[in-house]
């Protein structure tokens, strides 16, 4: 018989924290926080496979499950002395998902399940206290009516607003246990109208409706966008966790919490976190009610810490905190409620943190000896290192201050305001940079969240939803900014008395919580001590060389700060368009004869010669791979008639003559027309110019430095040999001229960009005149696929939703077709020659997974954007790791 149910607590534990692909994440860590001595409540878990089951079974369950279930919650009740229904003492249970990876707000809970109108006069009775049973009743139905019944939550609000504008009363914990029960009958009521039926009596079908509602919710809209943002298969499902209910809204001596062993945005070693007297813990992450702080020394006047009001609950948390860190080797996000001065442990998990903390958080526990180096370089999540290396708001810069609330989630960003997940989501597709205002944030709200350049909200603290999601995104967050009022009606948000409506600019400073109106000027990130000192451990142990995409010397001096090896891809065509420049490549373009465009191109020499012996320069010594030209020529005229008239006119030649030549070199599909070699074949002076300055510049550097450059030269879009060798033999003559010329010589090599289908399944008789490949896998993308990449944006992101792609070909690598050929390219390249180089530089080479697949393929290098290369030196190292084993660090 197949175990669908784990129990845990009260000295029966058939869990562990290693199961958590069977238990989800919550039921795996309540088991084992249990097994360590842990007061948890009593519960169980009803695994994942049973989700897997429900969808594979037209939504039905195992014929055993029901008996397993009735089983578990006859071990609660013994364990408690309650019994579930019953009208004297009732069992009340909690009702949670939990899937194996953390998925914060994406599954819903109910908490007091089991109440109904009898039960509530036995907790009446068995607690002494009418107005608590009559609140968990109505925090019952409110949950279980929109979590399972899909009653709109807002409806319930205004019930208990009314009440309270009925009885002159501002705080939901001002009325009473007769106002109460009013609220539980107006409830009632409205869940009749709204969905036809009474609200479930029978504790059972209370227990079924939710346990279904977990699994529904696992294939709900934002549970959906959560798992694509974050590649979550499907298929693993959501496992639901039952458990006896504890109790924060008891009274005075009775709290609930959310703490993190660390602070999840600075990382900094202290015990940080928020709690609420006489709640329950969906109070705390709402945002309802401003939640006060754990610690004294973190506490503002007129808070009141939780140090301070219950030293002895306070006292124990500092222990398990102490306790989890040490067993779990990892900053825990920790969920606990206080009921009557007793402390109970809801949850642990790995907390979320910010890329700032993460950092943080792996150094200093390498170096308090609770893991190793190469323990602390898997914890560092490589992309989220995009959120140091980006800038900040300038200090010296003016601006004007709108409100300030808490700072949720670090790093500031400036945009449109937009009031809606929808139209953030709609207007970042235009490629505008927003900032979502909302009163408070929901898991309806992902998708805008995901899109927003930041988020403010009005209300929540610093765990509420908003800024747990934002921080798990890398998106700066302004939480609980109670000074700014928000009109969705109207599209407005204002402060003070200032107004800004929907499409103005705000900017928001998620470090210190501040809003600005309009934008701010930024500033570029001053990297930390544990950057370089995770960098340092991460670089002893890839095998993967990192290099930067870099043109000019701006870009060039950015990657080698960032740590880069060298240049894997100079684009050329980049150095064309300067205003001084531009002249002399259009006339060129416009020459009628070779000995017209090679007067044009002794214009360029000088430029392009300057151009590589900065490069060389600033790379000193470190290799440097210079794409020769590669876009058709049609790119660097002028389109407008405005424009031609104006070039024209500079060229000393008429409109009508600049518009016939436009038209010969115009192309129905330039991407796949006269380009790359094809346009160095048919213009071989091109090609001799570049070749001449990238020597000229080669031995120039070397004569000042003494240290002779290694310039590789790439040849783009090369499908046949015979095309490499043309091109190749132009490149070798140039080389011997300039070095007898200058009588100095300096190593080099050749090679080309894989980028056609053709070429990778030929890349054996390739090979024989490349001293290496380069494997552009932007086009190689394209003609693998079909697809243009400025245009397949329309629909892309529908494929990736409806899972015809697993994710956007462009942006991470597909390992089935064009992975495909890189391997096959490398296999037979390396056949010919053992010791090619092999590199990539498309935009995958700064993607980690794709960083993953080219280490499985044995490539040499990566190249990526300046800004990325740490992220490709951190990936590198972990999937150095992945594939060959841990090695020291």
């Amino acid at each position: 018989m197949t175990q669908w149910v784990y129990s845990f607590g009260a000295g029966r534990n058939e869990g562990r924290a290693d199961m958590r692909n069977l238990l989800g994440g919550k039921g795996a860590n309540l088991a084992e926080m249990a097994s360590i001595g842990l007061p948890v409540p009593p519960g169980f878990t009803v695994t994942t496979e049973v989700c897997t089951w429900y969808y594979q079974n037209n939504e039905t369950y195992p014929a055993d499950l029901e008996d397993q279930v009735k089983a578990g919650l006859a071990r609660i009740e013994e364990a408690v002395g309650n019994k579930f229904g019953d009208h004297r003492k009732p069992l009340l249970v909690s009702v949670r998902s939990g899937a194996r990876v953390s998925m914060p707000g994406m599954m819903d809970t109910v908490l007091n399940l089991g109440l109904n109108d009898a039960t509530v006069e036995g907790l009446v009775v068995a607690s002494g206290d009418a107005r608590f049973a009559w609140d968990s009743y109505r925090r019952f139905i409110q949950m279980y009516g929109s979590v399972v019944l899909g009653v709109d939550h807002h409806r319930f609000e205004e019930i208990i607003e009314n009440e309270k504008l009925d009885t002159g009363k501002t705080e939901d914990t001002e009325l009473t246990a007769q106002e109460w029960h009013r609220v539980v009958d107006g409830y009632k009521e409205m869940v009749r109208e709204v969905t036809g039926k009474p609200f479930p009596q029978d504790p059972w079908d209370q227990l079924w409706g939710a346990v279904g509602a977990v699994f529904g919710s696992w294939q709900n809209q934002r549970a959906i966008t959560y798992r694509r943002l974050h590649d979550i298969p499907a298929e693993w499902g959501t496992a639901v966790n039952v458990q006896a209910m504890v109790f924060g809204n008891m009274g005075e001596d009775c709290a609930t919490g959310v703490c993190f062993t660390r602070d999840p945005s600075t990382g900094e070693n202290i015990f940080y976190g928020e709690y609420l007297i006489n709640a329950q813990g969906e109070d705390v992450v709402a945002g309802i009610r401003t939640p006060q702080p754990m610690a004294e020394s973190r506490a503002k006047p007129g808070e009141r810490s939780m140090e301070t009001v219950m030293p002895n609950a306070y006292a124990e948390l500092v222990k398990v905190r102490e306790t989890l860190e040490r067993h779990y080797t990892d900053m825990q996000d920790i969920e606990f409620t206080v009921q009557s001065n007793k402390l109970y442990m809801l949850q642990t998990r790995n907390g979320k943190r910010t890329a700032a903390a993460s950092l943080k958080i792996a150094v200093d526990m390498a170096q308090e000896g609770l893991i190793d180096h190469a323990e602390a370089v898997k914890r560092v999540n490589p992309a989220a290192l995009d959120q140091l290396l980006h800038p900040t708001l300038d200090p010296k810069a003016p601006r004007k201050l709108l409100a300030k609330g808490l700072p949720a989630s670090p790093g500031a960003a400036s945009g449109v305001v937009v009031f809606s997940a929808d139209e953030a989501e709609a207007r970042a597709q235009k490629g505008e940079s927003v900032i979502l205002v909302r009163i408070e944030t929901s898991p309806e709200d992902i998708h805008g969240m995901h899109a927003a350049k930041g988020i403010l909200t009005t209300r929540g603290g610093m765990t509420s939803h908003a800024a747990v999601v934002a921080r798990g995104m890398g998106r700066p967050c302004v939480a609980g900014c109670g000074g700014v009022s928000v009109d969705y009606n109207n599209q407005v948000l204002s402060s003070g008395g200032v107004q800004i409506r929907g499409g103005e600019v705000l900017t928001i400073d998620g470090g210190t919580g501040e809003v600005y109106v309009g934008s701010v000027a930024m500033v570029e990130p001053q990297l930390s001590g544990d950057f370089s000192t995770l960098m340092g451990w991460a670089d002893k142990v890839r095998r993967l060389k990192v290099r930067a995409n870099a043109e000019t010397p701006l870009d060039a001096e950015t990657a080698r700060k960032f740590g880069a090896e060298g240049i894997g891809l100079c684009r050329t065509e980049h150095m064309f368009f300067d205003p001084e420049r531009i002249g002399a490549v259009r006339q060129m373009i416009m020459a009628e004869t070779e000995s017209g465009r090679r007067t044009a191109l002794a214009r360029l020499l000088p430029f392009q010669r300057q151009d590589f012996v900065d490069l060389f320069r600033i790379m000193a010594g470190l290799p440097v791979t210079i794409r020769l030209l590669d876009p058709p020529l049609h790119e660097f005229l002028p389109h407008s008639d405005f424009e031609i008239a104006e070039v024209a006119q500079s060229l000393g030649t008429d409109t009508e003559t600049m518009k016939r030549r436009a038209q010969e070199l115009s192309e129905a599909n330039p991407m796949l027309g006269h380009r790359g070699c094809r346009l160095g074949i048919a213009f071989p002076e091109i090609y001799e110019m570049q070749a001449r300055a990238i020597f000229e510049a080669a031995c120039q550097i070397g004569k000042e430095t003494h240290k002779a450059p290694h310039p590789e030269i790439m040849i783009p879009l090369v499908a046949t040999k015979r095309e490499l060798e043309i091109t190749r033999a132009q490149v070798d003559r140039i080389a011997q001229e300039v070095f007898a010329e200058t009588k100095y010589h300096v190593e080099y090599s050749v090679g080309t960009m894989i980028e056609l289908p053709r070429a990778a399944l030929t890349a054996d008789a390739i090979a024989d005149s490349a001293d290496f490949f380069s494997f552009g896998t932007n086009d190689l993308t394209q003609t693998t696929f079909g697809l243009s990449r400025d245009d397949a944006g329309k629909f892309l992101p529908l494929y990736v939703e409806k899972g015809i792609f697993p994710k956007d070909p462009f942006v991470s690598i597909d390992p089935d077709g064009v992975g495909e050929l890189v391997k096959i390219a490398a296999e037979k390249g390396r056949r010919v020659k053992s010791d090619l180089k092999l590199g990539i530089c498309g935009e995958h080479g700064g993607d980690p997974s794709s960083i993953h697949f080219c280490e499985s393929v044995g490539l040499d290098y990566v190249s990526c954007s300046p800004y990325r290369v740490p992220v490709a030196r951190l990936a590198a190292a972990q999937a150095a790791m992945a594939g060959g084993g841990d090695r020291t660090a």
